[in-house]
């Protein structure tokens, strides 16, 4: 058992109803499989689970937890601080799959 940290610049959602309630409501959270460490009160830029980037956001809490199916989850609750405009949202893109998610098919 132990803590997966994530890179401190990104927030990848795998849900679209997750990154809905974040972009509708200004709050939101998501549940990563595994212990991960998350930096609360870090801004990062949220990613569509397209590989899109979208909002910067704020990680309010990080919550890491053995769930009731014997999973270990961590479950980040997440502010939204703005949506990127269509510019900063390519930029921010172009950089992620050159830094993180690798060639784009």
């Amino acid at each position: 058992m132990g803590f997966e940290t994530e890179f401190n610049s990104i927030c990848k959602f795998k849900s679209d109803q997750e990154l809905y309630e974040l972009l509708e409501y200004g709050r939101g959270k998501m549940v990563k499989e595994g212990f991960r460490v998350f930096p609360t009160g870090q801004k990062v830029i949220a990613y569509t689970p397209e590989n899109q980037a979208i909002a910067i956001v704020r990680i309010t809490a990080s919550i890491a937890e053995i769930n009731f199916q014997d999973k270990e989850v961590t479950q980040v609750e997440l502010e939204l601080v703005r949506k990127l405009t269509e510019e900063e949202s390519r930029m921010q893109t172009a950089l992620a799959y050159e830094m993180f998610f690798g060639e784009r098919e």
